[in-house]
């Protein structure tokens, strides 16, 4: 028995450059491609094949389709060659199937040109289903037609090539060779369907806003910017979609949401991709408090739909999602882990001193405040140790510009983030409402950005005036797509859940 196989190559990224000369792998199939075409055999020619079944129809209907003829397609991934039959194995977006080829039933010509393909070809196939003496269901093909000629080799074994970036650069072939990328992005497709689900079953509408905008807001972030010609405007992309869709709660769409591509301008990292996937929804008439029980409420579902449990493994970590997460203050988690207690530090000075004597440290060109302090202890000192689902709540003003204050405590707001495995999952507010207040705190965001701050937000005039028109008490979610979908495939980067992640160019 002969075995056509190719062995693992790791290929160019690009084809040769004016001059220099293909491999001698790559000439071969050209070489074959143009002997098809010189026949008259051209497969790129072909506009249509039929397809009847796919492989994951025959392996489990065998039994109705036995002995009845059926037509697949699929490419070829093994060869293995016997005289005057053949055996190849296929695979579609279903699965793998074995096709049996034999010259008398094919034909001489056919069967020779089959003979000379190669693992990576697309080829259709019709004949009966029947099972093989080691008992695999199988075609025992009548016809066979060459639908797309590969001009580059597969590897043998996908995870051969140790260059993980070639994964994510040739995301293609990635999901040729690993069933396993086709299954992380099976369940971040199963995800944003049962976020959909989950919304729309309880009242919640579903739109699109702008991803040009003619200022950055909504969050603290540093955005692309880009130009409109006819305009002649710089525009941004947008940072967050949280201003356009509280103008839809004033118009009186009281729960509303939008899943969408969100961009900034800022570090890339195992977590942080420049363009990734948010939802953000809004809900009039509730505050943070219902934030938290619908966040919970999603993770976990989710979680029992697509994983059939409440317990997910990540990063060797076994994470329990079962319900009734701990809801920890700020304040609270700063003093369990750092053994600082702010609710005592009346002066900035004081902050001041105890941060430093735990070693905290502050922007060089930023003059820090109690809150400033507050939410760089938990930052520095904290958020790495925070491992089961935790809700961290009420944010200083500081680093929260469009969440409600607290009535017991006006430094603070009724803002919470969830953390999951040393990762922050969502953000949500109860939103401020107060037109007035907003205004003060986008003039503090402006004066941050006018000293230097490139993440700083920027007034949003017309914002403040729908506002003005009056805005009901709101309660509003942000949640990382990509952080969740990480946590149910037990994925380790952003990259992975990406299809087409942010890369450097090749020189």
């Amino acid at each position: 028995m002969e075995n056509t196989m190719e062995n693992t190559v790791i290929e160019e990224l690009h084809e040769p450059l004016e001059g220099q000369e293909l491999s001698d792998i790559l000439q071969i199939r050209r070489d074959k491609l143009s002997r098809l075409q010189e026949e008259n055999k051209d497969p790129f020619h072909i506009t249509k094949f039929v397809r009847t079944v796919f492989s994951s129809d025959v392996v489990r209907d065998f039994d109705a389709l036995e002995n009845t003829e059926v037509s697949v397609a699929g490419r070829i991934m093994s060869k293995n060659v016997m005289g005057k039959a053949m055996f190849f194995k296929i695979q579609d977006d279903k699965g793998r199937l074995q096709l049996y080829l034999k010259m008398n039933d094919i034909g001489e010509a056919c069967f020779d040109d089959m003979k000379k393909s190669d693992i990576g070809d697309i080829i259709g196939a019709s004949g009966k289903v029947f099972k093989t003496r080691t008992g695999e269901i199988s075609i025992h093909c009548e016809t066979v037609t060459l639908l797309a000629k590969s001009l580059r080799p597969l590897p043998e074994k996908f995870h051969g090539l140790r260059n993980q970036e070639l994964k994510y650069r040739q995301r293609y072939v990635d999901l040729i060779m690993n069933p396993e990328t086709r299954r992380t992005f099976e369940i971040r497709s199963a995800f944003i369907k049962h976020v959909r689900k989950f919304l729309d079953e309880r009242g919640y509408f579903e739109v699109e806003t702008p991803v040009l905008n003619t200022i950055s807001g909504g969050t603290t972030a540093r955005p692309f910017i880009t130009h409109h010609n006819t305009l002649n405007l710089d525009m941004y992309l947008r940072i967050a979609t949280e201003l356009h869709l509280k103008r839809l709660i004033v118009g009186g769409i009281e729960r509303v949401y939008e899943i969408g591509r969100i961009f900034r301008n800022e570090g890339m990292s195992t977590k942080h991709n420049p363009e990734f996937t948010m939802i953000e929804l809004y809900e009039a008439y509730a505050d943070y408090n219902d934030m938290m029980d619908l966040f919970e409420d999603l993770l976990v579902s989710a979680a029992e739909s697509i994983c059939q449990t409440n317990v997910v493994e990540w990063h060797g970590t076994k994470i329990d999602l079962s319900p009734g997460w701990p809801r920890v203050t700020m304040i609270d988690i700063v003093k369990e882990h750092t053994g600082i207690d702010f609710s005592a530090l009346i002066s900035t000075e004081d902050a001041i001193k105890a941060a430093a004597e735990i070693g905290v440290k502050m922007p060089a060109d930023k003059i820090p405040s109690w809150g400033d302090l507050l939410f760089e202890c938990f930052d520095q000192r904290v958020e790495e140790k925070l491992i089961q689902p935790v809700f961290i709540l009420d944010y200083p003003i500081e680093v929260s510009p469009l969440a409600k204050k607290k009535k017991q405590d006006p430094r603070l707001t009724e803002r919470f983030e969830l953390f999951i495995n040393r990762s922050e999952f969502g953000n949500a507010f109860s939103e401020l409402n107060d037109p007035i207040d907003q205004r003060q705190r986008f003039l503090r965001q402006v004066e941050l950005r006018n000293a230097g701050d490139l993440e700083a937000g920027m007034m949003d005039e017309d914002f403040i005036n729908a506002m003005e028109y009056g805005m009901p008490p709101t309660g509003g979610l942000g949640i990382g797509i990509d952080r969740c979908v990480m946590m149910l495939s037990n994925s380790s980067s952003i990259r992975d859940v990406i299809l087409f992640p942010t890369m450097k160019p090749v020189e």
